[in-house]
């Protein structure tokens, strides 16, 4: 008779060492396919090229959370002084306090005592041989227009060779629709990328990674159960996840040898 924890961990059934779907953005579980590779090295060349600007966008749940995680963690520390604003629907008295408070300066002042604070902390960085970045996500979820505004004048810190701020914008679709309304910002948008969701052979090599990743030494899902997984997710990383780990659960309750095309449209069926 199965136990109440045998019902919850399917991990030892599987061979895995720890779930390969959690839908958390762990570097670990980044997937190189050829459109994350190319968001990533546009980003990577925004940042290191000191571009100004750099903007990803997506659809929900594509992975852009998880591949800036993975870019962060791939700069250097003593090279990158990072900062990452994951949550930016503010006003925008408190969303510039959220700025300082991320780039490590402690003030209460004036508008001006910012600005000078901002300038100070940038130069400091730059004497240090440091790279400053700001990363802000669902950067979609800023309403107020003003809040963009203080953004462009972030990027007027700069020599007359170099930005001294590097400024990641992520973000859903409509995200390019409300920077486009603003020319002077997205005039400043050096680098720009839409990541697209995986094809069929791309959900392939996903669910196949992530799961030797988390240990498994032998395909875990059938070719049929793929196509389903594709079909059914429409190739978004986040509902490939959820429908994994839930086919997963079943397959070891059944206690099959493989997850199935079955299995996979049952996990479907119990997810909506």
């Amino acid at each position: 008779m199965s136990t109440r924890r045998d019902c919850v961990h399917y991990e030892e059934y599987w061979g895995l060492k720890q779930a390969p779907f959690d839908n958390v953005p762990d570097p670990k579980f980044y997937y190189p396919s050829t459109k994350h590779e190319e968001g990533f090295h546009r980003l990577l060349y925004g940042v290191e090229g000191r571009k100004g600007a750099v903007m990803l966008t997506g659809e929900v749940g594509c992975g852009k959370t998880l591949l800036s995680r993975t870019l962060i963690q791939h700069l250097a520390q003593d090279r990158y002084d990072l900062s990452l604003l994951a949550n930016p629907s503010f006003k925008v008295v408190d969303f510039m306090r959220e700025v300082l408070y991320q780039l490590g300066i402690n003030l209460n002042g004036s508008k001006l005592d910012s600005i000078h604070a901002i300038n100070d902390r940038l130069v400091e960085n730059l004497r240090k041989g440091k790279d400053t970045v700001l990363v802000i996500d669902e950067a979609q979820n800023i309403t107020d227009v003003h809040i963009f505004e203080e953004l462009r004048l972030l990027l007027n810190f700069q020599l007359n060779d170099r930005f001294l701020l590097t400024l990641v914008l992520l973000g859903q679709p409509e995200l390019r629709s409300k920077i486009d309304a603003l020319k002077q910002l997205s005039q400043r948008i050096g680098i720009r990328y839409h990541l697209m969701p995986f094809d069929l052979s791309e959900v392939e090599g996903y669910v196949e990674f992530r799961t030797r990743a988390a240990g498994a030494t032998r395909p875990l899902f059938t070719k049929e159960a793929i196509e389903v997984i594709h079909q059914a997710s429409g190739g978004i990383p986040r509902k490939i996840n959820t429908l994994c780990d839930l086919a997963l659960l079943i397959g070891f309750m059944e206690r099959c040898e493989q997850v199935d095309n079955e299995v996979v449209d049952k996990a479907f069926v119990e997810s909506q």
